[in-house]
């Protein structure tokens, strides 16, 4: 697993897209920090960008970097979630511009996989993870079942758990700084 990570770092730290298993879904990714690369996502995607994308981040230490003020009852949301949960907070920074919606909000996920977090730890920066398909297809549950078009798009491809079925996409909540709570996907 360490020679992936290191892999995927550098590709990271060049500005470069990967492809990887996260702890839902397989995953396209770049450092969270870098414009083009992000651009780039959006590009192979096919997807708007005023559509915005997530990120992840190794744990709660990561998480307070990289956003302005944390509710407090995110820690217990996260705490007691049955899947992984995606937070959409308010004020994010330190990430690149065009990441950011209009809102001035940013989907955030603390990843539980092992790869990730050793990814995102060496890294010190969130990476993009946005499922591996073009906007509007079908979110692929496998690795064979990554289209062609993703596969040639990216600059590396995480040799891990490319036999394993992923899990379902996470759940969404958005969570603004007054501490109001909405679910968009369960």
């Amino acid at each position: 697993m360490y020679d992936e990570v290191n892999k995927a770092l550098e590709t990271l730290k060049r500005g470069g897209l990967i492809l990887y298993p996260t702890d839902t879904v397989w995953g396209i990714g770049c450092d969270a920090s870098h414009p083009d690369a992000i651009d780039r996502i959006y590009k192979l995607k096919k997807r708007a960008d005023s559509k915005s994308l997530i990120c992840l981040v190794s744990d709660f230490k990561m998480l307070n970097q990289f956003v302005e003020e944390i509710p407090e009852v995110a820690y217990d949301i996260l705490k007691y979630a049955a899947k992984p949960t995606t937070i959409i907070y308010d004020d994010p920074i330190r990430v690149a511009e065009n990441l950011i919606a209009e809102d001035n909000s940013l989907a955030i996920r603390v990843t539980k996989d092992d790869f990730c977090t050793k990814l995102l730890r060496k890294l010190r920066r969130p990476i993009v993870s946005t499922s591996a398909n073009i906007s509007g297809a079908k979110t692929p549950r496998s690795f064979k079942e990554i289209s062609p078009e993703i596969l040639e798009g990216v600059d590396y491809v995480v040799n891990l758990h490319r036999t394993k079925k992923t899990a379902a996409p996470s759940a969404i909540i958005k969570l603004t700084k007054d501490g109001k709570v909405t679910v968009i996907r369960e």
